[in-house]
C-alpha cells in the first residue's frame, strides 16, 4: 500500500515536478560533489514573481554552477500538494530538501522527523525553539532592512506622505510594515503612511490587479513613495507607479514624481526610473549557503538568524538609482545600518 501511495503521488506531481540535469562547473575553490542531491519547493506564485521564488531559484542555480550538485525544484501550487511534493523528495532520498516559505513550516517540521537521515531547510521557517535536529530554519530580520528603507523613502519623499502595500496579512509581512513605519518615523516625525494589505490568503501574493488599485488609491492621497511585501503582487504597484510618471512626463526620467520600493531582490528592472531602491532580503544567499553546507558538510539544524549584521538584508544603491538618492540621504542611511549592527537601535518587529 505505502508503494502504491509513493506511485500515485508521483503520477500527481508528474505534471508539476521540473527536473534539471546537475550543472558542470566547478569552482576552483570547492571540491565537485556532483552525488549530493537538492530538491527545493516553491512558495505560492512560484518562479516567475521576479522576487522571493526567483530570488531563492537563483541561490540554487548558483550552486549547481559551482558545485555541481545534482538538484531538483517543485512548483507544487497550494494545498497539500506541499506536503505531497515534500514527501515524493524524502521518499527518494534527496540529501537536502529546501521549503520556500513560512508555510511550509508544519509539513516540513512533521516529514523531517519520519526522515531523520535527510537534511531539511525552510526559508521563514516560523517555530521558535522547537525545531528537528535535521532542520534549519532560516529566518530573517526582514524588520531591519525595512527600517532603512523606510529611511530613505521619508527623506526622499516631496510630500511627506508615503504608503505600504502588503500581500497576505499576517505577522511576517507585518515585520516588513512595522520596520518600514520605524525608519520612516525616526528621520521624519509625524510623517503620514498608508498601509494596505491585498488580502488574507495565500492569493494575496500573487494579485498585480489588486496591487495596482492599492497602489493608485495611495497616490491619489498623497503618498508618493511606495514600498511593497507582496511577492508579484507587487508587480502591479510598479505598474501603477510607471503609468502615473508615463502619463506626466513620457520618458523623462528625471521629472517622474511616484516611486516604488521593491522586496527581496533587485527589482528596478521591472519599472526602470520609477523604483527608487529595493529592501534586499537575500534568500538567493541563505538557499546557496546551506547547500554549500552540506557540500563541506558543515550543515547543522536549528534556527539561523539573518539580519543586517549577516548580511542577510540591506538595500539598493547603485548606479541605477544615485541620482534618486542624494549622497546626505545614503550616509545617513548607512549611519542608520552602523546603529543597527552595533545595537544602538533596536528595530520593532510588531505593529
Amino acid at each position: 500500500m505505502k508503494k502504491f501511495y509513493i506511485a500515485l503521488l508521483a503520477v500527481i506531481l508528474i505534471n508539476v515536478i521540473l527536473i534539471f540535469s546537475a550543472g558542470t562547473g566547478q569552482n576552483k575553490n570547492q571540491k565537485l560533489n556532483t552525488g549530493l542531491k537538492v530538491g527545493l519547493v516553491f512558495d505560492v506564485g512560484g518562479r516567475g514573481d521576479k522576487s522571493f521564488n526567483d530570488s531563492a531559484y537563483n541561490g540554487l542555480m548558483k550552486a549547481v554552477k559551482e558545485f555541481g550538485v545534482n538538484a531538483e525544484y517543485i512548483e507544487p501550487g497550494e494545498g497539500a500538494d506541499r506536503e505531497s511534493a515534500l514527501r515524493l523528495l524524502a521518499a527518494r532520498k534527496f540529501d537536502l530538501i529546501v521549503g520556500i516559505g513560512f508555510i511550509f513550516t508544519d509539513d516540513v517540521s512533521n516529514i523531517a522527523k519520519e526522515y531523520p537521515d535527510v537534511k531539511f531547510a525552510c526559508v521563514d521557517y516560523a517555530r521558535g525553539e522547537d525545531i528537528p535536529a535535521n532542520v534549519a530554519g532560516l529566518k530573517f530580520k526582514e524588520e531591519e532592512g525595512s527600517y532603512l528603507v523606510g529611511a530613505i523613502a521619508a527623506l526622499c519623499s516631496k510630500t511627506k506622505t508615503i504608503g505600504f502595500v502588503g500581500g497576505m496579512d499576517i505577522p511576517l509581512i507585518r515585520k516588513f510594515e512595522a520596520g518600514y513605519k520605524a525608519g520612516a518615523e525616526a528621520v521624519i516625525p509625524g510623517i503620514k503612511i498608508i498601509s494596505n494589505y491585498a488580502g488574507v490568503t495565500g492569493a494575496a501574493f500573487k494579485d498585480p490587479a489588486k496591487g495596482k488599485e492599492l497602489s493608485l488609491s495611495q497616490y491619489n492621497n498623497s503618498a508618493d513613495i511606495i514600498f511593497h511585501a507582496s511577492g508579484s503582487t507587487g508587480l502591479g504597484v510598479f505598474e501603477a507607479a510607471r503609468s502615473l510618471n508615463e502619463f506626466s512626463f513620457k520618458d523623462d526620467k528625471e521629472k517622474y514624481t511616484k516611486f516604488a520600493i521593491g522586496v527581496d531582490a533587485n527589482q528596478y528592472y521591472e519599472a526602470p526610473g520609477s523604483i527608487l531602491t529595493s529592501m534586499m532580503k537575500k534568500v538567493d544567499i541563505a538557499v546557496y549557503d546551506i547547500i554549500k553546507d552540506c557540500v563541506d558538510n558543515k550543515f547543522s539544524g536549528g534556527l539561523k538568524h539573518l539580519g543586517l549584521k549577516e548580511d542577510g538584508v540591506g538595500f539598493v544603491y547603485d548606479e541605477n538609482n544615485k541620482y534618486l538618492i542624494s549622497e546626505q540621504v545614503y550616509i545617513k542611511a548607512m549611519e542608520l545600518r552602523q546603529n543597527i549592527i552595533d545595537g544602538k537601535i533596536s528595530v520593532p518587529s510588531s505593529m
